[in-house]
């Protein structure tokens, strides 16, 4: 939800519209019926709490998680099938520090965020997880 608000918010500015707290407390709003839909109850003021969350001041930092998640399940997937050399590659890059930009330091660990790859191994392993919880209702 937070990303698809930002993603809302950059393609109204990219429009050159008008960026007021009105249209973004109405959009936030109307991504929170969106995605609880008659699950929760929606205080009016939840519309307002775009203006309190520090991510949204930092364009697309939201996108981070997820892909900071796909990477990680990238990572653990090769240390776990026992993969040549992952774990040495996930202990060197843990030792690089900030020493270069992240998408250099994870190709380190044999993990190309470049490619779509981690991202569809990440949503594939959702999927998987999600029909688990399911069968187990």
């Amino acid at each position: 939800m937070f990303a698809e608000f930002e993603l809302q918010a950059h393609r109204i500015a990219e429009e050159k519209e008008v960026l007021t707290p009105d249209r973004l407390s109405a959009l936030y709003y109307d991504l929170n019926r969106k995605y609880y839909g008659d699950w929760v109850h929606l205080d009016p003021l939840i519309a307002v709490e775009w203006a309190r969350i520090p991510h949204f001041y930092r364009s697309f930092y939201v996108y981070q998680y997820a892909t900071g998640f796909s990477a990680a399940i990238a990572i653990s997937k090769k240390i776990l099938n026992g993969e040549k050399g992952a774990l040495e590659g996930y202990l060197k890059f843990l030792q690089s520090g900030c020493s270069r930009p992240p998408i250099e330091l994870l190709k380190i660990a044999g993990v190309n965020m470049e490619s779509p790859k981690p991202v569809e191994d990440a949503m594939e392993q959702f999927a998987g997880l999600l029909e688990e919880f399911i069968a187990a209702e």
